[in-house]
């Protein structure tokens, strides 16, 4: 069987065990190992449970549309092709980069023809369906409608975004995700024994299998053109027991052009460069900040740790000395959930720089954490009365809420009164510096103090 081609006699759709096909021993090793039935698939295991949408498609021949979304090398152009071949359907594959109009009215044409003179039904298959148009996107909904074509299109962009309404309600929308690092280590061990892969005739040390996962980043394309760059020539050495050669680290970096960064996620250097990141935004050297940042993006880091790391700084090293801060931490830490790597390491990058660039004080951390400790301490006294909720009958007999002054109905907006137990009457945590936006804000909080305590100091 070729990748697209018909089906043996003998595959059917779930098989256990893929039978014995050709394949060209030419073709890329992503391509060659391609899966070819649902069982053969590694990750997505969401998708492809027993009584699943996707799995009753291709099973039970349902001619249902399907938007698949996710990342690159996750299994979209896999998934269609399984498709087509489990179905038994002709597969015509369009890439939105090339393909307008008029090609996919040709296809169309076509496939009706087929179907009117019984042929077989077809698959459209079209990649990166987010760079087609509104008017090319909307030249595909009668043909969907009608079910002329199975339209099965892929992108990596949010479809709700990307794709006109009709078409996407017409469909059934599958998101892919990025593949675990178990199930890249299945896609190197499959790769390196089957017979259309390396069969057997080469090892990867593991150094740099960990090299190859860092650099994937769930991408199951990316692991495997790294492992065909890094099985020839100087990129593996030659084993004494017998012609099997290792894929050795220094050869793989030479063969992939990219550095090993000795980063180990679950060891030392992982505490090591979060400690130096944060270490050199607290100390404002915005250059070393990127550094650290691009180390730990390149190892694989995961992106999410590091905006959780930068939406603690903005509040314990900056604080109010820059109140925007938090601000950009915090849409840094959306945009990783929203969009991913590798976009979303512009906007790390942009809130690494803010933070290090803005002006910094520990006023808040070193506030909260004295007020925790007087409460651990035992300076928990009782609320005052007047404080104390008043919605409730009987409140006003115990005297609670009483000679509560609404401060909103002074003319400064800030009324003399006690607020804190008595045990902690005068007591000061908060201390502004005097950098940054801290500097008004220790101007108007000496203000509020004189005004609300009265004589207490």
């Amino acid at each position: 069987m070729t990748l697209f081609g018909e089906p043996a006699e003998t595959e059917q759709a779930g098989d256990a065990v893929s039978p014995p096909v050709a394949f060209d021993p030419s073709a890329p090793l992503a391509v060659r190992m391609r899966p070819r039935t649902l069982n053969d698939v590694i990750g997505q295991q969401h998708l492809l449970g027993p009584g699943s949408p996707l799995r009753r498609l291709v099973e039970g021949d349902a001619p249902m549309s399907l938007i698949l979304f996710g990342p690159p090398g996750t299994g979209k152009t896999t998934l269609a092709s399984i498709v087509s071949t489990a179905t038994n359907r002709r597969f015509v594959q369009l890439s939105a980069l090339s393909a307008g109009v008029k090609d996919v009215r040709a296809v169309i044409d076509t496939a009706r023809r087929t179907l009117e003179h019984g042929g077989r039904p077809t698959v459209l298959f079209i990649d990166e369906i987010h760079r087609f148009s509104k008017t090319q996107q909307d030249s595909l909904l009668a043909a969907v409608e009608a079910r002329t074509v199975t339209l099965v299109a892929a992108t990596t962009e949010n479809p709700f975004f990307s794709m006109v309404s009709p078409l996407l309600s017409r469909s059934l929308l599958l998101t892919l995700h990025p593949l675990t690092e178990a199930d890249l280590n299945e896609v190197i061990d499959r790769a390196l024994a089957d017979v259309r892969g390396l069969a057997g005739r080469v090892t990867l040390h593991d150094d740099a299998r960990a090299h190859l996962l860092r650099m994937a980043d769930g991408d199951a394309r990316r692991v495997l053109t790294g492992l065909e760059a890094a099985s020839g020539g100087d990129a593996v050495d030659g084993n004494a027991d017998g012609g099997v050669k290792e894929i050795t680290l220094e050869g793989l970096e030479a063969a992939v052009d990219t550095a090993a960064v000795r980063y180990d996620r679950d060891g030392d250097q992982h505490y090591d460069v979060i400690s130096a990141f944060i270490k050199s935004i607290r100390g404002s050297d915005a250059d070393a900040a990127l550094h650290y940042l691009a180390r730990m993006i390149v190892a694989g880091e995961d992106p999410r740790f590091i905006a959780r790391r930068l939406v603690v700084h903005a509040s314990e090293d900056i604080g109010l000395a820059d109140p925007t801060a938090l601000l950009s931490a915090t849409a840094a830490a959306n945009a990783v959930a929203l969009i991913g790597m590798p976009e979303a390491r512009i906007n790390l990058a942009q809130a690494t720089l803010h933070l290090a660039l803005a002006p910094k004080s520990n006023a808040v951390v070193t506030a909260i954490d004295e007020a925790i400790g007087d409460v651990r301490a035992g300076l928990a006294g009782s609320v005052p009365a007047h404080l104390r909720d008043g919605h409730y009958p009987g409140a006003k007999q115990l005297g609670h809420a009483q000679r509560y002054q609404y401060p909103h109905s002074l003319p400064d907006g800030v009324a003399e009164q006690q607020y804190p137990p008595d045990e902690l009457l005068g007591t000061d945590y908060y201390h502004p510096t005097q950098r940054g936006a801290e500097r008004a804000v220790s101007e108007r909080l000496a203000k509020l103090r004189a005004l609300i305590r009265g004589g207490t100091r």
